[in-house]
């Protein structure tokens, strides 16, 4: 097989790989929940997974990530360790944030990975700030700034888009529309419904994907990358996604019918389609999968067996990282 080939079937393979490691490990986040191990809030990005692994397909290295409470996909996309996110989740001392910052607030500035964040909104005038300094320190990185159909309607958002334009800043704002903020539905309550519209009065650009094709998210992310580093300003990517779960662990989700999420499921969910694709492709074959699904699996235990035999923070801990 030429190197080339090679290469890319390894890159499909390792989308397919990360896509299914945010699944199941969200999944056994919510069973880690519902024993009590995970405390407050909790929420799960099961459904969503092509957006974040799609768009760290088209992203290298030094580029950064910002986004709201349903942080977890996110950084295992961008390779944190599954032991530290789920160690964080559970307030571990060995968690990222050492298990002060839980699911909604995790951190890793190693990573370039700059939070979630719990305040709706409040992600986009920090991301906005990161590209800033990215552009005053003349560095090629661009920024990722996340943010939830409902997090649109914010004013904050706008100020962001208008400082961004005017000063060309690399941000690309990443519109996850899963169509329903907490148990809101698009058509409810936003007037203009096309998110990738948003910045028109900015005269940022914006483009469409279907964020459940892994692959159609990568190959904007990178169209969005270059527009970025060529020096053009911000871009919009408005990522059509769904979420099969609750707004979190403690919304049953009454407001749309159970056969509405079936039928997502069934013709569109990213997972499945992908390595329907990949067979077809004969990049990989059932049993491939069957036998990355199992490695992925145990990798997922061995994070939560760590998780839950870390100590938790000492009483010390109350007096560290704060103002005065």
């Amino acid at each position: 097989m030429p190197e080339a080939a090679k290469s890319n079937s390894e890159s499909q393979k390792k989308l397919y790989h990360d896509m299914l490691l945010i699944r199941r490990f969200e999944e056994r986040a919510g069973q880690l929940y519902g024993m009590g191990l995970i405390g407050g809030f909790c929420h799960l990005y099961i459904g969503q997974e092509a957006v974040v692994v799609g768009l760290m397909g088209a992203a290298k290295e030094g580029d950064q990530q910002i986004t709201a409470y349903r942080d977890h996909g996110h950084m295992l996309a961008q390779g944190i360790d599954p032991k530290s996110v789920m160690a964080e989740l559970t307030g571990r001392s060995t968690g990222l944030s050492r298990g002060k910052g839980g699911s909604m607030h995790m951190f890793s500035a190693e990573k370039k990975f700059y939070g979630g964040h719990g305040i709706v909104g409040a992600q986009v005038p920090i991301g906005t700030g990161l590209a800033f300094a990215n552009k005053y320190r003349g560095s090629d990185a661009v920024t990722l700034t996340y943010f939830g159909d409902g997090a649109a309607n914010q004013g904050q958002v706008y100020e962001s888009f208008n400082m961004a334009e005017l000063w060309k800043l690399p941000v690309i704002y990443v519109i996850e529309n899963n169509q329903y903020a907490m148990g809101t539905s698009v058509a409810r309550s936003s007037a203009e419904t096309d998110f990738s519209k948003r910045g028109l009065s900015f005269n940022i650009p914006g483009m469409q994907v279907d964020g459940m094709d892994v692959e159609a998210v990568q190959a904007a992310g990178e169209e969005a990358m270059a527009w970025c580093r060529a020096g053009k300003g911000p871009i919009i990517l408005e990522m059509k996604t769904y979420r099969y779960r609750g707004h979190s662990m403690s919304d049953p989700a009454k407001y749309r019918t159970r056969e509405e999420v079936t039928e997502v499921r069934e013709k569109r969910d990213p997972i499945d389609h992908f390595g329907k694709k990949l067979i077809e492709r004969g990049v990989v074959n059932e049993d491939d999968l069957k036998q990355m699904d199992a490695q992925v699996k145990a990798q997922v235990v061995a994070a939560a067996e760590f998780a839950t035999e870390s100590p938790e923070p000492g009483l010390a801990e109350l007096y560290t990282d704060i103002y005065a």
